[in-house]
């Protein structure tokens, strides 16, 4: 069954819920957290009807924390001829990192509330931004894998904010001010916010069961690259600054987003945050990290 055979019932719930607007669109809150009405339905209908493989491996992160280089490295890990320094068998070449990584909420769920995925092999390659408690259970009880990449919540924020304004302005508007990104950020006011509740979700789970959940920060893996020679192979294969220069990184849109695929690679740096935030901005979101995130063992430096 189509969503669009019965939207009187998600009008309805809608019409219950907390919302807010978030740049140019609406968001409204579930269970706690924020979510697109274009995503909610989708995310709902995965959480229901999904049914994870022991072999399935997920990408779940908040949005604009080093998703992207991960929607390249994984696949290539996967792929065995993928690792190969032969540009003839490398997938990231033809396809972008998002055509290889599907998601559930902005893709596979989005028209159907219960698609038919068993043309894909396994191991499947699934990506999610919702937080923790909104996984389907079948990926919770099963022995599938989950990766979760975090980031610095300040160079996440700018990040979020240079991402949203590069669609808004392609459609001609004005650009989001960044005080209101700001406070709306602080708020816990975003896409699959609030981004330190996101993150303490899979922080604690990934503590109970590391055999299940790898819990990465994107800060530490671009301090810390391994140097053996196959992995630093890789590690170029699937940089930031390649998948930027690839020709089918630099046109195109993402068909279910609306994003141009070069958007999504922007600098990609540790610290982009001093460019682009006040002093002021930068001991209030300390601050709420550190209350948010006391007691948990997580922390992200300055």
């Amino acid at each position: 069954m189509e969503y669009s055979s019965f939207p009187s019932a998600f009008s309805t719930l809608f019409g219950e819920l907390p919302k807010e607007t978030w740049c140019c669109s609406d968001l409204y809150n579930w269970e706690g957290f924020w979510y697109a009405s274009s995503h909610l339905p989708a995310a709902m209908a995965a959480r229901l009807n999904f049914q994870a493989k022991d072999t399935d491996v997920f990408l779940t992160s908040s949005m604009k924390t080093g998703t992207t280089w991960l929607k390249a490295i994984i696949p290539t890990i996967m792929n065995p001829i993928g690792c190969m320094n032969d540009d003839n068998n490398d997938p990231l070449l033809k396809r972008h990192p998002n055509e290889l990584m599907p998601s559930l909420e902005f893709q596979l769920f989005k028209e159907n509330p219960n698609p038919d995925l068993s043309y894909m092999p396994s191991p499947r390659l699934f990506r999610t931004h919702v937080p923790y408690p909104m996984l389907p259970e079948s990926v919770k009880n099963s022995t599938c894998k989950i990766v979760y990449i975090t980031r610095h919540p300040k160079d996440t924020f700018v990040s979020l904010w240079h991402f949203l304004n590069s669609l808004v302005t392609t459609h001609g508007n004005d650009p989001w001010p960044m005080n209101e990104a700001f406070d709306s950020f602080c708020r816990g006011v975003h896409a699959f916010g609030p981004f330190h509740d996101h993150v303490l979700s899979y922080w604690k789970e990934s503590i109970k069961r590391p055999e299940k959940i790898l819990f990465l920060r994107y800060e530490d893996m671009k301090k810390d690259p391994k140097v053996e020679s196959r992995r630093m192979a890789l590690l170029w294969r699937c940089s930031l600054e390649r998948l930027k220069n690839l020709e089918v990184n630099k046109h195109g849109a993402d068909p279910w987003l609306g994003f141009e695929y070069k958007f999504y690679f922007r600098r990609g740096s540790v610290g982009d945050w001093k460019n682009n935030m006040s002093n002021e901005m930068k001991e209030k979101l300390d601050h709420i990290t550190a209350m948010k995130f006391e007691g948990s063992g997580l922390g992200f430096g300055n």
